[in-house]
C-alpha cells in the first residue's frame, strides 16, 4: 500500500524545544530581538532608495525599556512596521522568514541582502525563553494601514486585535516570567546590550523605568546609545590612524597594556569578512596569554574563539572579525559545517603571515623588538599548521646569548649540527659564561612554548639536533690541552665518589675549556625533555618522577681538582661536597636540605683559610 501526505508540526510540542534547546544562552533573546529591529529599519532604509517607501526624517533608533513594576521588557524600532495580513504571515508562521521573503522580493531592485541579520524566521520566538506572554505593538510604513496588536502565551494559540499606537514601526512587549527574572535586572541588562548589540548598526538606546518618576526624568535627559553604529572594521585600513587603532583596543579588550601592532582585514572577495586583528603584549615571559578573537556577522556578536573560522594558534591574538558569509546555523551560535568556512579560516591565516612577513621585511628593528611577545604565537602557529611554518621559517627570530637576533639560517652550529640553547639564563649562567669565554654561542629558549618547539624543528629539519646547554659538554666545553703534568682521571672519580657515596650522582673527569670551574653538572637531553613534556601533560609520556640522568663533570683542569690528593681524607671529602654544591647551584636551585648542607659545608671551608 502507497500513501502520501504532509508532515505536521504541532505548535505545543515545539515551543517547549525553542525554550530549551534552540539558543545555547538564554541571554541570547535579546539579541535576536534587537536584530529583528535592525533588519525592519534596514529594510525600510532599503525601500526608501528605491521609491518604494518615503522617510519621515526621523533619525533611525532602536528603545529597548525595563518596566520593573510591570516587569515587562520591551524593545521597540521605528522600521518598516507590519500590518495584520503581514503579522499573520510572519509572525504566526514558525520558521518562515519575513527577511527571506522580503530579499527575494526586492533581489532585482537594491542590495536588499547587505546588512540583513534574520534568515531563519525563528528569532522571535526567543523571547518565550523568558517571558509568559509576549505582545507586538506595530504600525506599517504602508499609508491606509492601521496599528495591529498581536498576542500570544506561546501556546498554539493567539490574538489580534486593533491597536491605538500612530507611530510607525513595532514594538515586542515579553511580559516576563518567573524563570527570567534575572533580567528584571537593569545592570544585567546592560550587560547583556553590550556583550550582543555593541555594534549593531542603529542606534540603541537603553531605558530602565523605575517607581521614582524624578529618576526617569533623569533617564530621558542624559540618554545615549549604548552601541557604537560604526565600529573601526568598517572604515578602510588608509582612512584609520594609531590613535583610533588603540582606542578601539581599549574599548573592547580589558588590557592595562596597548597592542604591538594590527591587521585590519578587508575582503570584499571570494567572501565578505573585516576585521581588526591584533598583537597583544605577553605579560609573562613563561606562559602563552590567551587571547579573544569576537566572531560577528553584520556587526551582530557571534561568539568569541570559535575555532572553525579562527585557528586555534589564532586564539592568542585579540580581534573582532565580522563576516555576513558564515553558513550559521539556526540559533546563530555556531556554524554549519561548510567547505566556505575552511576557505574563511585560510585566508586569515594567510593574511596574519603576510602582516608578520611585511614586518619582518619593512621594520626589521621593530619586528625584533617585538620578538619575545610574538614568538610563542609564531611558534605555536608552526606546530599547528605546516603551511603557517613554511610562510613563517625564514622570519622566525632565534635571541644569541650575546643579544643578537639571527634567523635559521645563522643558528650557531658546533660538530654533529648541533645548537645549543638556553633555557633560564639566569639558573644556566656559568655555563653561558664558559661558551663566551671560549668565542662559543648559544641561542635563548626561555619560554615554555620551546619545549615541544625544539622537538618540532628537529622533526621537520632533520640535519639538526638541539642541546640544552647543560646536556652535554662534548666539543663545545672539553678540551684536550692539559696543564703541565698529567692527572690521573681515574683516582679523581673515585675521591669523589668515595666522598659523594656510592648512591651519588654519576662521575666523570674531563679537562674542560675554562680553569675557573671545578666542576658541572650535565642532564640527558631527552629524558629532561620527557620530564618536561610530563610535568606540562601529567606524566602523559611516562613517569615523570624518574629523575632525568646527572653527570657530574669534574674539571681536571681546575687547580683545587688537581691538588686533591694533596689534602687528608677528611677534607678531601668537604671539599668534593663542597664542589659537588657549586655544580648543583649551577645547575638548579638547592632544595631546603641542600641549602642547609651547602651553609654548614661553607662554614667548614672558611674555617680551612
Amino acid at each position: 500500500m502507497k500513501k502520501e501526505g504532509q508532515i505536521r508540526i504541532d505548535s505545543e510540542n515545539l515551543f517547549p524545544i525553542i525554550k530549551k534547546w534552540l539558543y545555547s544562552d538564554k541571554d541570547i533573546f535579546l539579541r535576536e530581538i534587537v536584530a529583528n529591529s535592525c533588519d525592519a529599519i534596514k529594510k525600510l532604509e532599503s525601500l526608501c532608495l528605491i521609491g518604494e517607501a518615503e522617510s519621515d526624517g526621523s533619525r533611525p533608533r532602536i528603545d529597548v525599556i525595563l518596566d520593573k513594576e510591570k516587569k515587562t521588557l520591551t524593545v521597540k524600532d521605528n522600521g518598516l512596521g507590519m500590518t495584520a495580513d503581514e503579522v499573520e504571515k510572519y509572525i504566526t508562521q514558525i520558521a518562515f522568514s519575513g527577511a527571506k521573503d522580503f530579499i527575494e522580493k526586492y533581489s532585482d531592485k537594491t542590495d536588499a541582502d547587505a546588512g540583513i541579520i534574520g534568515h531563519f524566521g525563528l528569532g522571535f520566538y526567543s523571547a518565550y525563553m523568558i517571558s509568559d506572554t509576549v505582545e507586538i505593538d506595530t504600525l506599517s510604513y504602508q499609508e491606509g494601514t492601521e496599528a495591529v496588536h498581536w498576542s500570544s502565551d506561546g501556546s498554539n494559540t493567539y490574538e489580534i486585535t486593533d491597536s491605538d499606537r500612530t507611530e510607525r514601526g513595532t514594538s515586542v512587549i515579553m511580559n516576563i516570567s518567573e524563570d527570567g527574572m534575572e533580567f528584571c535586572d537593569s545592570m544585567k541588562l546592560r550587560a547583556v546590550l553590550k556583550k550582543y548589540c555593541r555594534f549593531m548598526p542603529y542606534e540603541i538606546f537603553f531605558t530602565c523605568i523605575q517607581e521614582d518618576e524624578n529618576k526617569k526624568e533623569e533617564d530621558k535627559k542624559d540618554e545615549k546609545p549604548v552601541n557604537i553604529t560604526n565600529p573601526l572594521w568598517l572604515k578602510a585600513p588608509k582612512d584609520c590612524t594609531t590613535e583610533e587603532y588603540e582606542d578601539f583596543y581599549r574599548e573592547v579588550f580589558p588590557d592595562i597594556n596597548l597592542p604591538l601592532f594590527w591587521i585590519h582585514l578587508n575582503v570584499d572577495y571570494p567572501f565578505n569578512l573585516k576585521g581588526i586583528l591584533y598583537f597583544p603584549k605577553q605579560t609573562d615571559k613563561l606562559q602563552v596569554m590567551p587571547g579573544e578573537i569576537k566572531l560577528f556577522s553584520n556587526q551582530v556578536y557571534i561568539a568569541d574563539n570559535i575555532k572553525e573560522v579562527v585557528p586555534e594558534f589564532l586564539m592568542l591574538l585579540k580581534g573582532v572579525i565580522d563576516c555576513p558569509d558564515l553558513p550559521l546555523n539556526v540559533s546563530r551560535s555556531f556554524l554549519q559545517n561548510d567547505s566556505e568556512v575552511a576557505k574563511i579560516s585560510r585566508h586569515i591565516t594567510k593574511k596574519v603571515a603576510d602582516k608578520l612577513v611585511s614586518v619582518f621585511k619593512n621594520e626589521r628593528k621593530e619586528y625584533e623588538s617585538y620578538w619575545d611577545d610574538i614568538s610563542p604565537f609564531i611558534k605555536f602557529g608552526c606546530i599547528k599548521d605546516e603551511k603557517f611554518y613554511e610562510r613563517m621559517k625564514d622570519i622566525i627570530l632565534y635571541k644569541t646569548i650575546n643579544d643578537q637576533f639571527i634567523t635559521f639560517s645563522d643558528l650557531p652550529k658546533i660538530s654533529d649540527n648541533k645548537v645549543y640553547y638556553v633555557s633560564d639564563t639566569n639558573v644556566q649562567a656559568q655555563y653561558i659564561k664558559i661558551f663566551k669565554d671560549n668565542g662559543l654561542d648559544a641561542i635563548i629558549l626561555e619560554h615554555n612554548i620551546d619545549t615541544h618547539y625544539v622537538t618540532f624543528l628537529e622533526y621537520k629539519e632533520q640535519d639538526i639536533k638541539f642541546v640544552r646547554i647543560d646536556s652535554d659538554i662534548d666539543d663545545a666545553l672539553k678540551t684536550d690541552d692539559e696543564k703541565d703534568g698529567e692527572i690521573d682521571e681515574e683516582k679523581i672519580t673515585g675521591i669523589f665518589r668515595d666522598a659523594l657515596g656510592s648512591d651519588a650522582t654519576e662521575i666523570k673527569a674531563q679537562a674542560l675549556k675554562t680553569d675557573k670551574t671545578p666542576a658541572i653538572i650535565t642532564i640527558n637531553e631527552y629524558q629532561r625533555r620527557i620530564n618536561d613534556m610530563n610535568k606540562l601533560y601529567g606524566n602523559m609520556f611516562g613517569d615523570s618522577n624518574e629523575k632525568a640522568k646527572e653527570t657530574l663533570i669534574i674539571n681536571t683542569a681546575n687547580d683545587i681538582v688537581r691538588k686533591l690528593d694533596e689534602f687528608d681524607h677528611d677534607k678531601q671529602v668537604l671539599i668534593c661536597k663542597h664542589i659537588y654544591d657549586l655544580a648543583v647551584i649551577g645547575q638548579r636551585r638547592l632544595s631546603a636540605a641542600e641549602l642547609e648542607g651547602f651553609i654548614a659545608r661553607s662554614v667548614e671551608v672558611m674555617e680551612l683559610i
